[in-house]
């Protein structure tokens, strides 16, 4: 697994000598060593490589990485420019355009908002090719959950936005009154028409951004054409 490098490093760092962690390490050595994982390993801490603690102003929540070949790419709910943009993501374009008014864009890279302060942060950070959930229970939401809580603890409104069970699951350790916490079904085919379609949440995340005297996020993905 690649370091991490930048602000995240100190308050993560505690985490590196706990027991679970030396135990998940040793098991990501061998899963990528013996079997096809996905995201590549050097793109792992991606959510922390592009978005510094100090600049994040809202927090995605999603599950675990896609597990389809070439999708995933250490961002949630993310693919490269030149990947297909799968279900889950297509409904949250749809949801952009009605909240927002934002076209629906040629490709699913999400690196816009994450240069703009918003964490794409996955419970789970790794996942075997074609198995949802397959590294479930084997340390890293312990991880994420001290990421949570090092989110929790900042002294500045944040926006979490909370999609689906496994997300909402955290709510709990968001005791700081200075954040918003958004939530909603998750963006699936499964479940976007339970109420993940007309949420609101990109209009909302900046209207509290804006009444915070925090500059906004531009959600439009432009096309890569």
């Amino acid at each position: 697994m690649p370091p991490i490098n930048n602000d995240w490093l100190e308050p993560l760092k505690p985490e590196f000598g706990k027991l679970y962690y030396k135990k998940l390490y040793q098991k990501i050595n061998e899963e990528y060593q013996n079997r096809l994982i996905f995201p590549p390993a050097d793109d792992i801490f991606n959510a922390f490589a592009f978005t510094p603690l100090k600049d994040v102003k809202v927090v995605i929540l999603g599950q675990d990485p896609y597990h389809g070949d070439g999708q995933a790419h250490g961002l949630c709910f993310s693919v490269k420019p030149d990947v297909e943009i799968p279900p889950s993501l297509v409904n949250i374009y749809k949801e952009l355009h009605d909240d927002c008014g934002c076209y629906i864009p040629d490709n699913g890279c999400l690196t816009k908002w994450t240069n703009q302060g918003v964490l794409l942060l996955n419970t789970v950070l790794t996942v075997r090719a074609h198995q949802a959930n397959s590294h479930r229970g084997i340390g890293w939401e312990e991880f994420t959950d001290a990421a949570i809580r090092i989110l929790n603890e900042q002294d500045r409104p944040i926006v979490f936005i909370l999609w689906g069970r496994p997300a909402q699951m955290k709510k709990s350790m968001l005791t700081n009154s200075r954040h918003l916490i958004l939530e909603a079904p998750h963006p699936s085919p499964l479940s976007a028409y339970r109420g993940f379609f007309g949420s609101r949440p990109f209009s909302r995340a900046n209207k509290f951004l804006k009444a915070n005297g925090i500059e906004p996020v531009d959600w439009q993905i432009e096309n890569k054409k």
